[in-house]
């Protein structure tokens, strides 16, 4: 494993401690709407500081952009991608399908990737040229010829794209006619982990940040997978997201691409 990455488990673990120890006291937790139905809990801080001083510890030249706590040293050779806790509305409720997401980049090409579920205990990584992992063991994405019978992942609008909702719903109506399943667990980077260990065939969102997306891309690459924009553009950690096996991705966009507003294009 890549030092970076030893790295950046050892942080990822860390803030996934941080996490499950403040699962059973969510009620007593300070929580801040950032903006509606947008939740920051004091366990998101604490989690991403946690990584951050761990990093720091190794790499004291190393830069960040971290949901909570903003860009630090954005012209730095390499900048961690932090996404402290990826699906604080679920853990907020209790419900188990939560992150901690880390994106490493060097001269602004993601490189290294980790992404933890500290309720599962599974971690993923992911450095380029070396293949996707789950605890070590070597992952692939799925070998599905088409959406036709496929279980695909989703995001829905919220927030501030739910101006999205009606070309979303009619994607959404598109993609639910063919596939055997759509499903949408509300942690987008976990989402795309699960597309890169086979768990889903595909995978699209609109209106994503780059923490959200930043390791999970490379994990679905190093597993065989193709990301793009809604357009099959090339994707640069912009807000709208396709992924999947290649032939479902294909098959995503002929389905997608129909729906889309001048607005989702650009």
């Amino acid at each position: 494993m890549h030092p970076l990455v030893n790295i950046a488990v050892r942080a990822a673990r860390r803030a996934g401690n941080v996490i499950l120890r403040n699962l059973n006291r969510v009620d007593a937790l300070t929580v801040v709407e950032k903006g509606r139905n947008d939740f920051v809990t004091e366990v998101d801080r604490s989690a991403e500081q946690e990584i951050i001083q761990t990093v720091l510890r190794s790499y004291p030249t190393h830069g960040f952009m971290a949901e909570e706590s903003g860009t630090a040293g954005a012209d730095a050779e390499f900048v961690w991608i932090i996404d402290p806790l990826d699906g604080t509305t679920n853990f907020l409720h209790g419900f188990p399908q939560f992150c901690v997401s880390l994106g490493i980049q060097y001269h602004g090409k993601i490189e290294h990737a980790v992404i933890y579920d500290p309720w599962r205990q599974e971690i993923f990584t992911a450095t380029r040229g070396d293949g996707a992992y789950l605890d070590g063991r070597r992952i692939r994405v799925t070998k599905a010829k088409s959406i036709d019978g496929a279980l695909i992942g989703t995001g829905f609008p919220y927030r501030d794209n739910v101006h999205f909702i009606d070309p979303y719903m009619a994607m959404l109506r598109a993609v639910t006619m063919r596939a055997a399943g759509v499903r949408r667990p509300g942690s987008a980077a976990l989402d795309l982990a699960y597309v890169a260990a086979g768990r889903t065939d595909g995978f699209w969102e609109l209106g994503l940040s780059p923490w959200d997306t930043a390791a999970g891309t490379l994990l679905i690459q190093e597993a065989g997978g193709l990301v793009g924009t809604l357009t099959g553009g090339e994707y640069n950690l912009g807000p709208h997201i396709v992924a999947g096996g290649p032939k479902v991705y294909e098959s995503l966009l002929a389905e997608i691409g129909p729906h889309l507003t001048d607005e989702l294009r650009a």
